[in-house]
């Protein structure tokens, strides 16, 4: 009892959790994430944005806590299919920038140091809504420090703040598609920025 009196008190005065916030779902009317319009897009967006950084800097993420002062890689989120088909907007910290933003095909190299951030939005069909998804993070290491993951090791924070529970195989397998880009997946052309 005493705790429902605390989260009612805690919401009432406009102070939320890094849980509660992500909870929070906005309006996505919509059959399939595919077809959402861009118009849509920037609107679940603007709706759940804020929410976001909340949620992922709860548990104190050195990564959840800076990467939007970092390079965006695109206009806005889209579903590429990849991450169950989320909505997906990734950001390159200042080492990663530079290279990741060639959007190059072959002969990627990148430098040690690179981290890449990806905020996700998970779309409900069935209940139409939109809900703060993890953040997936891939850094390079130095030449040798995983030679198994060609020197990235993959994280990701949970809604919730809290470290995700992550296999490097399992990530490892998708992202091995893009071998000779350095296992980057590009934002879709249509958001890419303009070199």
């Amino acid at each position: 009892m005493k705790r429902h009196y605390l989260a009612a008190a805690t919401l009432a005065l406009g102070v939320m959790t890094g849980h509660q916030a992500a909870a929070q779902a906005c309006a996505a009317d919509v059959e399939d994430a595919f077809d959402l319009e861009e118009a849509a897009i920037a609107e679940i967006y603007d709706c759940i944005s804020d929410r976001m950084v909340e949620a992922y800097t709860t548990e104190g993420n050195e990564v959840a806590a800076a990467y939007r002062d970092w390079a965006k890689t695109s206009t806005r989120p889209a579903v590429a299919g990849a991450h169950d088909n989320r909505l997906l907007f990734t950001f390159a910290n200042d080492i990663a920038a530079e290279q990741y933003l060639k959007y190059a095909e072959d002969g990627v190299v990148m430098p040690a140091g690179s981290v890449l951030a990806k905020e996700s939005i998970t779309i409900s069909t069935k209940n139409k809504e939109a809900r703060v998804g993890p953040l997936f993070i891939m850094t390079k290491g130095e030449a040798g420090s995983a030679p198994e993951t060609a020197d990235w090791v993959y994280s990701a924070v949970q809604p919730n703040g809290k470290p995700m529970r992550i296999k490097q195989s399992f990530c490892h397998d998708c992202h091995v598609s893009w071998e000779s880009r350095d296992m980057l997946g590009y934002p879709l052309e249509e958001v890419r920025l303009s070199n």
